[in-house]
């Protein structure tokens, strides 16, 4: 029988997600194991024996492993990476220092910056200069190589990013000095700007490089590690990561560029969620993604998730953009909030209670999991208030113990605002549900768009428990939980494309456009694109998309147009700016007559294909589904006790109603509809949810 089978692997903060289907597409098994932190390899390995043995199946049978992880994200958020250095251009030492030359919020006293990721005693200089247009205008000292070393060496570098002036429009500087650095220091772990990220603003280019290279050495460890533990457990197919921008690439590449797999996770949630609008018709959806420690939502239009060329990392202000440290790759843009199902709650001094970022994770876990965990989280607030069968909870392979979940909310939230459990429990989700509705409301208005046009699809292990009770504060009205919920990253990981972006800074007004020197940076950068995507997909056919970062003269910030897939001629320029200016218009209601529009960077995306995606059929019957049992909840709407019907998800069929509150319940989820909400399965056995006029 050949090697056909697809692996998906999802390793987040708590739970580890597994998915395998066939060929075709088709899910054939799904599994939730909880995360080890120590060995994250070990949960992975663990999940994909448990899964091959319940299909009969080996490592052999697999052709294809996709694997995304929170790691990256976790190392710099919590600072576990390399011991680092910086080198840049002699003069430039304080770059980090200055940053943006401007405060976050700068009506904070107390204004607390972004932690830097290496220190200036760690910022090294070297004699050298390019200028904008990359002629050399100093050459690279080589006689500073020896201080330069013994510094390195004093610190005790186990790392290094190079980031040198104006390295992006020419690299060669940077490109020798690693050579000279590797020669002298093989051990050294080496990232370059012009690598990373070859784009003009030298703080965004520094501070990626520098994360690059502090999280790579742990990476390249990790993934050595888990390519031997499933080689030596029998497999014999690739092993591909899922990036930030939602597309997968060869290990080889993840070793080289552990930056691109920041958000690596939630992006796999993205491409489920457009791939449930598609088969929906549904142009406007938001993704609700809520997993053990965070949530994570994402805007998506024209079934495409939105996306960015900025992103910030560890922030020192929840919410604030600047305080955080920026990073310039390709990623879907999502907003995420550490409110998850182990988030933790607490009461300050004046009798406050707030919820995160704070996570119990897997170890110990929540209370309620009984493995020593004694916070009170979310998951304890929902085991109180009746929302989890603990008979059912992670396929029974987890016990859930109620009095001990109480006994943390009582103590934890309860005791210090003198409430009850139930009470305490309420007030709890309360917080965190408001937490992650106005996230998605900032997000949208940021974005220049309306939620309440929108359908939520929900997913992730508490993301079908939540998402009626954030819908009716982000005024959504529909909601889609598809099947599989629990583990739906892993389940859009093997939807992903094998795809690479490629951004350069070339920078010249639009009228003044060198076409000669444009295409010929066009076909380079498409080559080593492809070259990239070729290490996974071999000879599989490819899809290019070319686009410019236009703006007027004098603006900070560009604005994308796409680009013709033919050579560009000069007739194109007036189809740019009158795409430029479209693209303004929606974004700032009129253009600016009269102005200059200049071009500052050029990207090249090559993918893979992806096929367009049937409708789903409508239902042509209607029945009501049958309960299997009924259970006591706290009613999410009124605060009071209510009998809900409980349904096995598994014993649904297409065209089955249901009338809330029920409880929806699955191996890896349960589904709540609240009061005031009516629930139908569709014909590809998605559930979705309405709000009733009244509600």
């Amino acid at each position: 029988m050949p090697a056909s089978l697809r692996l998906a692997v999802d390793i987040g903060g708590t739970f580890t997600d597994l998915a395998i289907a066939n060929a075709d597409g088709t899910i054939l098994a799904t599994a939730k194991t909880l995360t080890t932190p120590q060995d994250p390899t070990e949960a992975a390995l663990s999940g994909t024996r448990q899964l091959l043995a319940d299909l009969g199946r080996g490592f052999a049978d697999l052709g294809l492993f996709i694997h995304g992880t929170t790691l990256a994200t976790n190392a710099l958020i919590e600072r576990r990476g390399a011991r680092l250095a910086s080198i840049t251009t002699e003069g430039f030492r304080d770059i980090l220092e200055i940053g943006y030359e401007r405060r976050y919020n700068q009506y904070a006293i107390d204004l607390e910056k972004p932690e830097a990721l290496v220190s200036r005693a760690q910022s090294f200089t070297v004699p050298e200069r390019m200028s904008a247009e990359g002629q050399v205008l100093k050459a690279l000292d080589e006689a500073a190589l020896p201080a330069l070393l013994t510094a390195l060496d004093q610190a005790e570098a186990e790392a290094v990013a190079i980031c040198l002036l104006h390295a992006y429009a020419n690299p060669a500087h940077e490109q020798r000095l690693r050579d000279l650095l590797a020669a002298a220091r093989p051990d050294l772990a080496i990232s370059l700007s012009s690598e990373v990220s070859p784009e003009a603003r030298e703080y965004d280019r520094l501070c990626t490089t520098l994360a690059n290279s502090y999280i790579q050495p742990m990476m390249a460890g990790y993934l050595a590690q888990l390519e031997e533990a499933f080689v030596a457990a029998g497999l014999t197919c690739p092993i591909l990561m899922i990036t930030s921008a939602a597309g997968m690439t060869p290990l080889e590449t993840a070793r080289r560029l552990p930056i691109r797999l920041v958000e690596s996770g939630p992006s796999g949630g993205a491409i489920l969620a457009a791939q449930v609008a598609e088969r929906a018709g549904l142009e406007q959806v938001l993704s609700f993604d809520m997993g053990g420690t965070t949530a994570k939502l994402c805007l998506i239009d024209g079934y495409e998730p939105q996306r960015s060329r900025a992103f910030e990392v560890g922030r020192a202000a929840r919410f604030i953009k600047g305080s955080g440290l920026p990073l310039r790759i390709p990623v879907v843009e999502l907003i995420e909030i550490g409110a998850g199902g182990g988030s933790l709650a607490k009461v300050d001094q004046l009798g406050r209670l707030s919820v995160g970022p704070e996570s119990a994770g897997s170890e110990p876990g929540p209370a309620g999991f009984g493995r020593g965990g004694t916070g009170a989280t979310v998951s304890d607030a929902d085991v109180a208030l009746g929302y989890i069968d603990p008979e059912r909870f992670a396929e029974g392979r987890l016990a859930i113990d109620r009095a001990a979940a109480e006994s943390a909310l009582l103590r934890e939230v309860g005791a210090p605002l003198g409430l009850g459990v139930s009470t305490a429990a309420g007030a709890l989700s309360e917080i965190v549900d408001e937490s992650m509705a106005s996230a998605g409301r900032m997000h949208a208005v940021e974005s220049g768009k309306d939620l309440g046009a929108r359908a939520m699809i929900a997913f992730g292990g508490n993301g079908p428990l939540h998402a009626t009770r954030v819908a009716r504060r982000a005024g959504v009205k529909t909601i889609l939980v598809p099947p599989n919920p629990g583990v739906g990253s892993a389940v859009g990981f093997l939807s992903a494309p094998v795809s690479f972006e490629v951004v350069r800074s070339r920078y010249s007004l639009l009228q003044e456009l060198d076409l000669a020197a444009i295409n010929q940076l066009l076909a380079d950068m498409q080559a080593e694109a492809e070259a990239v995507v070729r290490l996974a997909a071999g000879d599989a056919s490819m899809e290019t998309k070319r686009s410019a970062f236009l703006r007027y003269r004098g603006q900070g910030h560009e604005v994308p147009v796409d680009l013709p897939q033919a050579a560009l001629q000069a007739a194109d320029v007036e189809a740019l700016q009158a795409a430029f200016e479209s693209a303004y218009r929606a974004l700032f209601t009129r253009p600016v007559p009269g102005m200059v529009v200049e071009i500052l960077n050029w990207s090249v995306a090559v993918s893979t294909p992806r096929e367009a995606l049937p409708r789903t059929a409508p239902c042509q019957t209607a029945q009501q589904a049958t309960v299997v049992q009924r259970r006591q909840i706290r009613c999410d709407a009124s605060g009071a006790l209510v009998e809900a019907a409980v349904y096995d998800r598994a014993g649904l069929s297409p065209g089955d109603w249901l009338q809330g509150p029920a409880l929806v319940v699955e191996p890896q989820t349960t589904t709540l509809v609240s009061q005031g909400w009516r629930a139908r399965v569709a014909a590809d056995q998605t559930l979705i949810l309405e709000a009733e006029e009244a509600a």
